[in-house]
């Protein structure tokens, strides 16, 4: 028999799952020619499909011997070395075959997916980044890189990457479509998260992974019931104990929002943790047991989340919890009255067509003040977006200096940042003729120069609500930006990034006198209908009825992004009104942090919050 025809024979005896056939005849060329080396790697390959490791692994590790600069040789020894548990040499085999051939994009992809293993964030992030430059329109590494990128706590990294991803469906790698749900689900796009679940379920019913997914995707969209059908088919499938363990905790999640804490709480305990490190899991147990007021229990599950949602976060910005770091980090530099005075004066929009600025720290009633006001016709509200910060990380960029100096930006520079910002805000929604846009991002209160220097006529509400209440929401929330992350590391560090944040408004306030309302919660939730006639006035809205009807508004959005999603489809009430009297043993502590803005907002630490209008 020729050369070519026993090849021929070769390969169709290993695509037909007949790697016996494929070693003999490898053999029977090897007999004759012993380095050929085309049949050393068709012996080599029928001996992988055999799952005679060793004898596979030694006919690779010749290949490479023989080839030394051969990408594909050391790609292969790569893969089986990792299959036999050698993970480093198999990774020093991968870094060979980049070195072969630095173009081919897969070392790339299974480096940084090892670098993810390691928690490497910010490497995997750039390996699989070099990976996606390497093959710019294949889904794998761009979902892969947009994984990295999350873990890395690269949120817009990870969005740009994930932009076409509704031309890569179906996908066949049917991991990869969960990878790009859980990335969707993490920038908001729960809609998107949804359908892909929906679409791979199609095709494979039996995937719990998914069903697990689509539930908790279900839930974030208020869809309780559709959730608990969802899960309803892994009743009869024979889970792993990591997939058992989710479905009892979104179940749980199910029970709390049916307003059955007590069965959720029984089902967090019998589940316990997915892994060591699921923070996310103690989060949902704090909640459980606030909600049955068991403050102690509810401290206890918050501390283990945090501490887990420390560890994971110090591998992705271990500079937000050195030592000397600020309590909130990313600091803006406080303006004198002196540098404010050198800014140049130039064209900007009147308020009508500047964007509606609401701020406040978090949990402090933004979104529920956000609601209101996207409930009026006159008015459209987007999902919270940083986008101050990624203007601020243009002009970084440009030139570290201009932040700290805004009297040099000039007419140009202001109007291109304009046009950056709402060609952002389009992207995130298709604006509607008339409407005038709210921006609502608490951490925007960190960024009042930059607003002002923008937008010097716009309106900005400052939400305020007792600051006791509001640190312990914050303690309360598993945050994924690491500011708040890792302000929220603990009680005393929160409470002084409250003060931080506080302060840095108010000394900018005093020094650029922007058009600013004070919402205090506490007033806004004890008459609503007259709160909503203030703000009303204040933005220049003939009617505040609309405003009243924010909970039917939210109802139908398909999404809310924010961590009070749950609470903002329902009517006003004052549920969350001094909450942390139930804690109060343990914010004896912070108490003395807190009090220079318990006096300023006119709070007391003695009494239950109750606010007054001389603020």
């Amino acid at each position: 028999m020729d050369e070519p025809a026993i090849f021929t024979e070769i390969g169709n005896a290993l695509k037909t799952g007949n790697p016996l056939e494929a070693e003999r005849l490898s053999r029977r060329v090897l007999a004759e020619t012993p380095d050929h080396i085309d049949a050393r790697l068709a012996l080599a390959m029928s001996l992988h499909a055999q799952h005679r490791t060793d004898d596979a692994t030694q006919a690779y590790a010749e290949l490479t011997r023989l080839q030394p600069e051969s990408h594909v040789h050391w790609s292969n020894y790569a893969t089986i070395l990792a299959e036999s548990g050698r993970t480093e040499e198999s990774e020093t085999a991968w870094r060979r075959a980049m070195e072969c051939d630095p173009a081919d994009p897969e070392p790339y992809v299974q480096i940084g997916q090892r670098q993810m293993g390691r928690k490497e964030y910010l490497a995997a992030r750039d390996t699989l980044l070099d990976a996606f430059e390497r093959d710019r329109d294949a889904p794998r590494p761009r979902i892969l890189a947009a994984r990295a990128c999350a873990l890395a706590l690269d949120f817009r990294g990870c969005e740009d990457l994930l932009k076409p991803w509704r031309t890569w469906l179906p996908l066949d790698d049917t991991y990869l479509q969960v990878e790009l749900a859980r990335n969707l689900l993490l920038l908001a796009d729960a809609p998107g998260a949804q359908f892909a679940m929906q679409e791979l379920l199609a095709r494979q019913p039996d995937r719990a992974d998914a069903r697990i997914l689509l539930a908790r995707i279900d839930e974030r969209l208020n869809l309780l019931d559709e959730a608990e059908t969802a899960l309803l088919p892994l009743d009869e499938m024979q889970l792993g104990d990591a997939a058992r363990r989710q479905v009892l905790n979104t179940r749980a999640l199910i029970a709390l929002r049916r307003g059955d804490p007590q069965h959720a709480r029984a089902l967090l305990e019998q589940s316990g943790p997915v892994q060591d490190n699921d923070y996310a899991y103690w989060f949902e147990l704090a909640n459980v047991c606030d909600k049955l007021r068991d403050s102690a229990a509810a401290i206890r599950a918050l501390h283990e989340a945090h501490a887990r949602q420390v560890t994971e976060f110090k591998h992705a910005a271990p500079e937000s919890f050195a030592a000397d770091a600020l309590p909130m980090p990313g600091k803006v530099r406080e303006i004198t009255a002196e540098e404010y005075a050198r800014w140049p004066r130039y064209r900007s929009p009147d308020s009508r067509n500047s964007p509606i600025f609401v701020v406040g720290f978090p949990r402090s009633g933004t979104t529920l003040l956000e609601q209101m006001l996207d409930a009026h016709p006159q008015l459209q509200s987007m999902d919270e977006t940083p986008f101050f910060e990624r203007l601020a990380s243009k002009l970084r960029s440009h030139n570290p200096r201009i932040l700290d100096d805004l009297s040099v930006l000039r007419q140009y520079d202001c109007d291109e940042l304009r046009k950056m910002y709402f060609l952002m805000t389009a992207e995130r929604i298709p604006r509607r003729d008339g409407a005038q846009l709210v921006d609502k991002n608490p951490l925007n209160m960190a960024w009042l120069p930059l607003i002002h220097r923008l937008f010097p006529e716009a309106k900005l509400i400052l939400c305020v609500r007792h600051p006791c209440d509001v640190v312990l929401s914050c303690y309360m929330q598993n945050f994924r930006s690491v500011v708040l992350g890792a302000a929220c590391e603990n009680l005393d560090r929160l409470a002084a990034a409250y003060v931080q944040a506080m302060r840095t408004w108010l000394q900018h306030a005093s020094v650029i006198q922007p058009d600013v309302l004070v919402s205090r919660y506490e007033d806004l939730v004890a008459d609503t209908t007259a709160q909503t006639r203030r703000i009303a006035g204040f933005l220049d809205l003939d009617d505040a009825a609309p405003m009243l009807q924010f909970d039917r508004r939210a109802r139908e959005k398909a999404y809310i992004q924010t961590p009070s999603y749950s609470q903002v489809i329902e009517p006003v009430n004052r549920k969350g009104l001094g909450r942390w009297h139930m804690y109060r043993e343990w914010f004896e502590p912070v108490l003395p942090t807190l009090q220079p803005m318990l006096d300023h907002w006119g709070y007391s630490a003695n009494l239950p919050s109750s606010g007054t209008n001389g603020a």
